[in-house]
């Protein structure tokens, strides 16, 4: 069969390439984010960065929040040589390897403003292969194949994190593992994002949407220029609020904040982190509507219509609070989870990599082909109804974790082994109630992701398919990246029982809205809304 029909191809060889290669597309695209998540607070926490600065620096991940303003220039230039789609996700695959590899070279303790900033560099082009690779999927998959491809795509993105969160912590490991410096895995990272740069480049097929962009389609484009003037004005924009932000935000959240610390108990040098936390705050709700004047002055035209797109749909701005809100008490609850394990519960670091990052991503797995699986029968809404409340069950686990502490249900031995890629030098003791723990957070949350990765692919038109699924998981990833500064200062502050007790009552909204929402969440099941959607 020759390659640019297996897009279109109904056959079960084709089907199967297809589901195949959403699962190593998954995996490309899970591999950086925990090189920008858990990995690289590992390697700070280990550089002995404090608590609040680790969770402040989890603002790395901004791009993933933001993608939506660059997405419409990959819906309006076609790169040369590979098509639609395929040239951008190789470009943004190799430029990745080189980010990773120069992030190896530098070290977070002495070179933190450096470090910070090529991170958010490696965010921005995980960020950007996202948008390639959403869209991407989105066109491949034809409708009745998008259940079955949000699981295959959630194995493969946590396979991805299996290697760079958990293999990578027992590499690091000097007593158990193979006494790896982050350095090094972060050179051998870069390495690998090359090699799924050229499976990119050989094995995708294009799509059969590159053979519909004829010139009355070209033409019914916005002009080049507009757009990259647009998107120039936008970037203005964000410099702009960033300068006054660091300019004028710390003293606007003093005075505002002064009057509330003004006799408090709290110590200084924490009153200085939540006035430093309103001052990001203020500067956000500056910056953001900055952003958006200037699209609308300067006419980004592909932005401002995909976004008319998406937003002359019914309920619009209720499916984006509920996207936002969905997976919000999930993120609370993990946004700091690694300094948890490792600083405040002292897990080994070999314990936390096989227990959190290997055993507990592979539970992920089973729980996504097993959401999968059940929202055949479920159907979207039930499935997102009944994996959302075992999502929030299961941050009372790490409640029960953190008050109870380690030892309380025994512990596993797991024995030696060396694999040749990784290895345990002795037999590593495994915590019981960390394992039960994780594996309840682990399965729950890989049955939320997949039925959560279905209704994004639900709400997108083809058009403008790489806008409007960036649109929607940049709002899906507010909770990932906004919460950790604040759940940095507010795990200082009020320990860290209670805050996994908040993190559960923060679900509470997104169960209330999609309930709410029924109606309309059922309608997309539907096969005259799901071909509308294309």
């Amino acid at each position: 069969m020759l390659p640019s029909a297996i897009a279109a191809s109904t056959a079960w060889p084709a089907r199967a390439w297809r589901l195949a290669l959403v699962t190593v597309l998954g995996f490309a695209s899970g591999l950086p984010l925990a090189l920008t998540g858990q990995a690289l607070q590992a390697w700070m926490s280990l550089e002995g960065l404090d608590l609040a600065t680790i969770g402040f620096l989890s603002l790395v991940g901004l791009p993933y929040t933001f993608k939506f303003l660059w997405a419409p220039l990959i819906d309006r230039f076609d790169l040369p040589l590979l098509g639609r789609r395929r040239g951008w996700m190789v470009l943004t695959q190799v430029l990745l390897a080189a980010a990773l590899w120069a992030l190896s070279q530098t070290s977070p303790s002495q070179e933190l403003k450096l470090y910070a900033a090529l991170a958010v560099l490696v965010a921005f082009l995980s960020a950007s292969q996202d948008v390639v690779i959403d869209a991407y999927r989105t066109e491949l998959l034809q409708a009745r194949e998008r259940g079955l491809g949000a699981s295959l795509n959630v194995m493969g993105y946590r396979l991805a994190m299996v290697v760079s969160g958990g293999l990578a912590f027992i590499w690091t490991d000097a007593q158990q593992g193979g006494g790896w410096s982050w350095a090094e895995v972060y050179e051998g990272m870069a390495g690998l994002m090359l090699l799924l740069a050229a499976v990119s480049a050989v094995l995708t097929p294009p799509l059969a949407a590159d053979a519909d962009r004829t010139a009355a389609a070209q033409a019914a484009l916005a002009p080049a220029a507009r757009d990259l003037w647009g998107f120039a004005a936008i970037v203005v924009a964000v410099a702009v609020g960033v300068g006054l932000t660091e300019r004028f935000g710390t003293d606007v959240a003093q005075v505002l904040l002064g009057p509330l610390l003004q006799g408090s108990t709290m110590p200084a040098a924490l009153q200085g982190k939540w006035v430093n936390l309103l001052a990001l705050l203020l500067g956000l709700a500056l910056t953001i509507p900055l952003a958006a004047w200037a699209a609308r002055r300067a006419g980004f035209v592909t932005l401002l219509s995909g976004l008319s797109s998406y937003f002359s749909q019914p309920r619009a701005w209720a499916f984006l609070g509920l996207i936002v809100l969905y997976k919000l008490g999930d993120a609370f609850a993990g946004s700091l989870m690694t300094p948890f394990l490792l600083k405040s519960m002292a897990f080994s670091s070999a314990e936390v990599g096989v227990v959190n990052k290997v055993i507990g991503l592979w539970l992920t797995i089973g729980g996504a082909l097993l959401g999968g699986a059940l929202m055949l029968g479920l159907g979207l809404w039930r499935s997102l109804l009944a994996f959302g409340l075992l999502q929030m069950a299961s941050n009372l686990g790490f409640w029960w974790l953190a008050a109870t502490g380690k030892g309380s249900l025994g512990a596993v031995l797991l024995p030696a082994f060396d694999w040749g890629f990784v290895k345990l030098a002795a037999a590593t003791p495994v915590d019981g109630s960390l394992l039960m723990v994780i594996a309840f957070e682990n399965l729950s949350g890989g049955m939320g992701t997949a039925a959560f990765v279905a209704f994004l692919m639900s709400l997108c038109n083809q058009r403008y398919t790489a806008t409007h699924f960036a649109l929607l998981s940049a709002f899906a990833s507010v909770g990932r990246v906004w919460v950790g500064p604040m759940a940095g200062v507010l795990a200082e502050s009020i320990g860290w029982p209670v805050f996994f007790v908040a993190s559960t009552v923060v679900a509470l909204p997104g169960l209330g809205l999609l309930w709410w929402l029924r109606r309309e969440v059922r309608a997309l099941e539907s096969p005259v809304a799901a071909k509308s959607s294309a």
